[in-house]
């Protein structure tokens, strides 16, 4: 059994919380120490409870809180070489032995989770994406992705929940208030995912198994949680698929969503 929940997803902050039968591991820390126990709290989890964080890359929506909860709860941080190496000031309290090391390319484990991380092409250092799964399912946490792939489908394939960055409108995105320079950047190949590659990339993957999805990392200025969930049923619905068979949400960015069982 796997449980999930979104604590907070999207360009002001992120943080996710999956737990197997005997392991509790936190993907990013991207709000304060603060928000992050009273978003746990909100689903009965102790924080002292966490077993490990995950790092997908240094950016400061994905780090923010890193430092004060790993130190204040000494709990591990899983990171590769380089994402360690460019986020040294959201790190400053953690002791050594709580540095934990990986490689993008190679798997591992925390308990009874296998951890495969992935790479995604986004401007960090060294940033991934990560399959986590137990001896019956595999979920998929995918965000800051700026265009998909195939190697990136391959990754996602096999899944019985993915989190999807959806992060812009298209049409949103150039009618916002952002400057040209941040425009450019979001939309770029190494920028964020629209709603459009994102419903396309969710229909495939039902098409394939998959059984529910989470639309995440939403842009407060150039997207609609609304918007972002109807460009997915109206491709889902275009592809013959029955909405009302698909399990398929948005996740907030400020609150905690329902703990999911997978």
């Amino acid at each position: 059994m796997l449980n999930f929940c979104s604590l907070y997803s999207g360009s002001s902050g992120n943080s996710l919380f999956v737990q197997s039968d005997s392991t509790k591991v936190l993907v990013d820390c991207g709000v304060s120490s603060k928000k992050i126990e009273e978003a746990l709290k909100q689903i009965e989890v102790d924080a002292s409870s966490i077993n490990a964080i995950l790092v997908t890359h240094e950016h400061v929506d994905h780090v923010k809180g890193l430092s004060t909860f790993s130190s204040k709860y000494n709990i591990p941080i899983f990171a590769n070489q380089e994402t360690f190496d460019n986020m040294e000031k959201y790190i400053t309290k953690v002791k050594d032995n709580n540095i934990k090391k990986f490689n993008v390319s190679e798997n591992f484990t925390i308990g009874d989770l296998k951890i495969s991380p992935f790479s995604i092409p986004h401007d960090a250092a060294n940033p991934c994406g990560f399959n986590i799964s137990d001896n019956h399912n595999k979920i998929s946490i995918a965000t800051d992705i700026g265009h998909m792939n195939n190697n990136l489908l391959k990754e996602l394939e096999g899944s019985s929940f993915v989190l999807l960055e959806s992060n812009y409108d298209t049409e949103v995105l150039k009618c916002c208030s952002y400057p040209f320079k941040l425009k450019s950047r979001i939309s770029g190949p190494n920028g964020h995912l629209s709603n459009n590659i994102a419903s396309k990339t969710i229909s495939y993957l039902f098409k394939n198994g998959l059984k529910q999805a989470m639309l995440g990392h939403l842009s407060k200025e150039s997207n609609f949680p609304e918007l972002a969930y109807r460009t997915t049923i109206d491709e889902l619905i275009s592809n013959g698929i029955d909405e009302n068979k698909v399990r398929l949400s948005v996740a907030s960015r400020e609150h905690p969503g329902n703990l999911i069982t997978i």
